[in-house]
């Protein structure tokens, strides 16, 4: 089964399809609610990924990822064939507010 990214700011593109894993990598790519312009609240399964932040994901080929256990270890991940796929998507078409369906 697969994941439907459905752009809210862009409701006339259809969705983008991303593996189930998916529901769990947006965590990696998304703006913390009420920061750097993303809205204070969102509805259900909606997420906010600033452009700019999309943009530099997909340039770096890379994500960074704090350790929960200590704040000052970081580790630097590849991004995915289809998650480099979903970033040109977003940035092709200026979308920054999704929902996973």
């Amino acid at each position: 089964m697969s994941v439907r990214v459905v752009p809210i700011n862009r409701p006339e593109l259809a969705p983008f399809a991303m593996p189930d894993r998916f529901r769990h990598d947006i965590t990696y790519f998304v703006t913390s609610p009420g920061e750097s312009g993303a809205p204070a609240s969102l509805g259900e399964n909606e997420w906010w990924v600033r452009l700019a932040d999309a943009r530099e994901f997909y340039d770096e080929g890379i994500l960074r990822i704090v350790s929960p256990l200590d704040s000052q270890s970081t580790a630097e991940l590849e991004i995915t064939e289809e998650q480099e796929a979903w970033l040109r998507w977003m940035i092709d078409n200026q979308i920054e507010h999704i929902r996973l369906a």
